[in-house]
């Protein structure tokens, strides 16, 4: 005689063992499912890090190239005004900065002018309401006010180069691949210019000139310094990233001069 078929269950009836279901046997428990969620938060953890600095060098790239263009429009205007960066705003109103100086050469697009790593929307700027649309626009770039060179050069208006009128010409700078035309600035200060000589000993380098806007620590992108770097463009119509601080130290990139470039100006920081 052919025994009868059981299911499964009932074979385990049958021994006497309990009733186990098919959903109980495939589920997880209570502690395995809280091995899961921590191996996962583990691995979240140990992958933002990575992802975060990513992100981040894409956005120092943009940077980058954002002042390799404005870095060209430099250029085109010393090409177009006989060999002459652009000079510092007159006393017109409304006031002339540079943003406006290259305004069309880099093809009126403002945001140019806008580190993708500002860690603020709208970074200072100063002159808003009553400047051209390119002035008034959100910055994140400073440009050289070649202070060490108007002061070599004995400017009868203001011995300390802070002149409002006067522009540099190409050819006094030597090392044009060596030489800062343009920098990051801090978010919180509107300057346009970096002024070596204001203040006793330099002071846009502690308020205003940031040396370290691409750094993992947004602190340090906010006062310049860190353990990263900003981008820079140079006379020669390139643009680079420079660690901090090299770019004033051991040669002072923002100087003309040599002895503007041998000056050490006090970096504590």
């Amino acid at each position: 005689m052919i025994g009868k078929l059981m299911k499964p269950d009932e074979h385990n009836r049958s021994k006497g063992q309990p009733l186990v279901s098919m959903e109980m046997r495939c589920g997880f428990t209570l502690i395995e499912l809280l091995v899961v969620i921590a191996v996962i938060a583990i691995l979240a953890a140990m992958l933002m890090p990575a992802l975060s600095r990513a992100k981040e060098s894409g956005r120092k790239i943009s940077c980058l190239n954002n002042l390799k263009q404005l870095s060209l429009s430099a250029q085109l205007f010393v090409d177009d005004n006989g060999g002459h960066f652009p000079p510092r705003s007159s006393d017109k109103t409304p006031l002339d900065r540079w943003p406006d100086k290259l305004y069309d050469n880099y093809g009126r697009n403002l945001k140019l002018l806008l580190c993708p790593s500002e860690p603020i929307p709208n970074p200072a700027t100063e002159g808003a309401g009553d400047s051209t649309v390119a002035d008034n626009a959100p910055r994140s770039y400073i440009m050289n006010g070649w202070n060490d060179y108007f002061q070599s050069i004995g400017h009868d208006k203001d011995p300390q180069g802070l002149n409002d009128v006067d522009s540099i010409q190409e050819q006094a700078i030597t090392d044009t691949s060596g030489t800062i035309v343009l920098g990051e600035k801090t978010d919180a200060n509107g300057d346009y210019y970096m002024d070596l000589n204001e203040g006793t000993a330099g002071n846009d380098f502690e308020g205003v000139l940031n040396q370290s806007r691409h750094d993992s620590t947004p602190s340090a992108s906010s006062t310049g310094w860190g353990a990263g770097g900003s981008n820079h463009a140079m006379a020669d119509g390139s643009a680079r990233f420079i660690k901090y601080p090299q770019s004033v130290t051991p040669v002072n990139m923002w100087a003309v001069t040599q002895l503007g470039r041998t000056n050490t100006y006090v970096w504590n920081h």
